[in-house]
């Protein structure tokens, strides 16, 4: 398989899941703005959306969309535990995060990366998220993780989006529970060694 990321996206959470299971791929990176990786492709040609993160199967077929990508490296190990049998009702619970982190978290927050917007809206997309954040300060007061008791894609994909929040100078202590869970996840074996990973490939040039 081959992984398709640029640093500081959500193609961190599937690398996160592919180092939990010890999976075997390549990394490939993209340069968001020309669209060039690694390899010298246009990252176009791989997924036409041009956005990571873009995984490759080794078949050749291409996934994209992050819980898309997410549930497939589950399903590939689920011995592994990350993600709960497919068909059942737990399964559905997961998929209910996956949906709401990414239309609410990820998409809600990544239109604060563009430095034009008005100040004005600005404050109005930090409300809205300010509200996100406190059904997760919600859950995880409740739970040490997002499904519960143990770690799963949701928390990858979570952690990532959270990790976000800095470059908007938002301060997550203003949630009680969720600096004490960033610093869980950060600390797993699996989170390190994909962001190393990701260290050694250098930038790739216009």
């Amino acid at each position: 398989m081959k992984l398709y990321f640029a640093p500081d996206t959500c193609s961190l959470s599937p690398h996160i899941v592919l180092q939990e299971l010890r999976l075997p791929y390549e990394l490939v990176r993209v340069n968001n703005r020309t669209k060039r990786t690694s390899e010298g492709s246009d990252f176009r040609s791989i997924n036409p959306k041009g956005y990571v993160a873009a995984l490759m199967l080794d078949d050749g077929e291409v996934l994209t969309e992050g819980p898309a990508i997410l549930q497939h490296l589950a399903d590939l190990q689920p011995e592994g535990g990350l993600a709960p049998e497919n068909g059942s009702f737990e399964r559905v619970r997961l998929q209910e995060w996956l949906n709401f982190i990414t239309a609410e978290i990820h998409a809600g927050s990544s239109l604060l990366f563009d430095g034009a917007l008005p100040e004005a809206v600005r404050e109005i997309l930090r409300t809205r998220l300010f509200r996100r954040l406190d059904i997760v300060e919600a859950r995880l007061s409740a739970a040490d993780y997002v499904m519960g008791e143990c770690f799963t894609v949701a928390d990858a994909y979570l952690f990532t989006v959270l990790g976000w929040m800095r470059f908007f100078a938002i301060d997550l202590d203003r949630w009680p529970s969720i600096p004490g869970y960033m610093r869980c996840i950060g600390e797993r074996a699996s989170v390190s060694a994909a962001l190393a990973r990701e260290a050694q490939i250098a930038p790739v040039e216009g």
